[in-house]
């Protein structure tokens, strides 16, 4: 019997949770399957069941008449200024288009503001503070990564972390 690791559990727990944000359609979905297969066990208590990812369609959202942030950036321009901006503090306001809450023990955000094209027009955060309802307008400040890998196939090109979320 394979004895898992804190690192395995914790790496189970990530593609069940991620499976909703993942831009990544690619090797996640395999790796989940082979993952539900596979039954680990560890010394400690068994883990609790995770919490279900939002499921509401950025569709939904009206996304008209968002404004800049005051010395803030759109959506469209954190992904265009990505190498500039790595590792600096940016300021995005927009609207949440789906939240997730308490994975890998922060809450995870997906903001738009109307701008940049599929693939550019999708600003993941991630923040300790409370979790804004899908549909709210906020202004998300926070640290910008860039190609921030956390394996599994959970890839961001740009991501927002530990940022100060505002409800407006």
């Amino acid at each position: 019997m394979i004895k898992a690791t804190r690192t395995s559990v914790l790496a189970l727990a990530v593609v069940a949770l991620f499976s909703a944000c993942s831009k990544d359609g690619g090797a996640g979905g395999a790796a989940t399957k082979a993952a539900a297969d596979k039954p680990a066990t560890t010394a400690a208590q068994p883990t609790p069941p995770h919490p279900v990812p939002s499921a509401v369609p950025s569709d939904d959202i009206d996304l008209s008449g968002i404004a800049r942030a005051a010395g803030g950036q759109t959506v469209a321009e954190v992904y265009a200024g990505k190498d500039q901006l790595a590792g600096q503090q940016v300021t995005v306001r927009g609207k949440v288009v789906k939240a997730n809450a308490m994975v890998m023990d922060r809450n995870w955000l997906h903001v738009r503001d109307g701008s940049g094209a599929e693939g550019s027009n999708d600003l993941t955060v991630t923040t300790t503070g409370e979790l804004p309802q899908a549909g709210s307008t906020v202004v998300v400040t926070g640290a910008l990564a860039v190609n921030k890998d956390f394996g599994m196939g959970y890839q961001y090109p740009v991501i927002v972390e530990d940022a100060v979320v505002t409800v407006e």
